[in-house]
């Protein structure tokens, strides 16, 4: 296939998956269309992975090692305020992170890789369900996708409109960072607000919990190990002139590592009660664990490194970029296996700032990019699977 049909078949299918977006563990129809792509291309097509994920198995030669290579197909609840031809049709709900085009891109890897049948081994393309809640992984690894399928390694791509469109950026050890959820309940003793002194503030307490939180990070994590403790959300059962009983901090954290994670958790949990404690509230905390951190292995960034130079050159290509913040739950998979996520720049402007970052209403994925990021798949395998 040459590139102007590849080209011409990825945004068919892009288009008609922006259109149509389902989201978290609801992607029915879109496990669909793609299942009845691969099948058309002649690959071993298995659903229900997950409940909607789909994987599709090629084989070429008689080597045992077998390779994934991940895109996930969810959208996200956002009401699509641009105005391309072809628009979400489904109200609330639009394409706003780009998987339509991750989709696309390893759909256009899995048609490369059929034609040419140039490697020696197994590929499972691997089309994942839910990763904007962080469910999707685990809910394919709890169905066994890794031992059924007998995966030795895993690789994933994000597009990323802040990076030039066209390169390609990695790193060895943490590239995205885990989140991780908090709820912090402070049980006070309501009063009128003139008479503070028959009541346990919940307020009070509160505002001291959170600027203790933030000296976790400043003052007791190693400046040299990245964090993130975010207070996002702040609930009373109050009135104006009613101090409340019950006070509810809501939130997140970001780190790379589970030792961090531990730490922070720790930390957290001896602050909100020991401030509870100190006037006479009671504390409830918890803390659970949403996304797993990405963090690459040194070796499989070595083989990317090589494939992405093949396609986009040398100069196009950065194996130490910087890490981002933001979540991504195939973390969850090269915890388990060795793997490596990498970035796939989108950005149309040279000016970062210009480009319509992810998660917004206007954002459309760059059709530029689908080939480069096909064909840097189809070389990982190439490379990674040689004849």
């Amino acid at each position: 296939m040459n590139n102007k049909e590849l080209t011409a078949r990825m945004k068919e299918w892009r288009h008609y998956l922006h259109a149509h977006p389902e989201t978290a563990l609801e992607e029915k129809m879109t496990s669909e269309y793609i299942a009845d792509i691969l099948r058309n291309m002649g690959l071993e097509v298995h659903t229900g992975i997950g409940v909607t994920g789909v994987v599709a198995v090629l084989k070429a030669g008689d080597g045992k090692e077998v390779i994934g290579l991940r895109a996930d197909f969810d959208a996200i609840n956002l009401e699509e305020k641009g105005e391309p031809p072809y628009k979400s049709q489904n109200p609330g709900k639009m394409h706003g992170c780009g998987h339509d085009g991750h989709t696309a891109t390893l759909l256009g890897a899995a048609e490369l890789l059929s034609e040419s049948r140039d490697f020696n081994g197994t590929v499972c393309f691997v089309f994942q369900p839910a990763e904007e809640p962080g469910k999707g992984a685990m809910a394919m690894i709890n169905d066994g996708v890794l031992e059924h399928f007998a995966i030795d390694e895993m690789y994933g791509m994000h597009n990323m409109p802040q990076l030039p469109a066209g390169t390609i950026n990695t790193r060895p050890g943490g590239i995205g960072a885990s989140e991780d959820n908090f709820v912090i309940t402070i049980t006070g003793r309501g009063s009128h607000a003139s008479l503070p002194h028959l009541g346990i503030d919940p307020i009070v307490i509160a505002a001291e919990i959170i600027m203790g939180l933030q000296t976790i990070v400043s003052r007791l994590n190693n400046p040299l190990n990245p964090a993130v403790i975010s207070c996002t959300e702040l609930f009373t059962d109050g009135a104006h002139n009613a101090i409340p009983t019950t006070v509810t901090i809501k939130g997140d954290t970001r780190s790379y590592s589970k030792e961090m994670q531990a730490f922070i958790e720790e930390k957290m949990r001896a602050v909100s009660e020991g401030v509870c404690g100190i006037y006479g509230a009671e504390c409830r905390f918890v803390y659970t664990h949403e996304f797993a951190p990405n963090v690459n292995w040194d070796s499989c960034v070595g083989w990317v490194e090589k494939a992405a130079e093949r396609v986009v050159g040398k100069e196009n290509v950065d194996t130490d970029c910087e890490p981002l913040m933001g979540s991504e739950d195939f973390g969850a998979f090269i915890e388990r296996i060795p793997g490596c996520f990498v970035f796939l720049g989108s950005g149309k402007s040279k000016v970062p700032s210009e480009n319509v970052p992810l998660h917004n209403s206007l954002f459309d994925y760059n059709d530029d990019i689908l080939e480069t990021g096909a064909r840097f798949f189809a070389e990982l395998i190439r490379i990674r699977l040689p004849k």
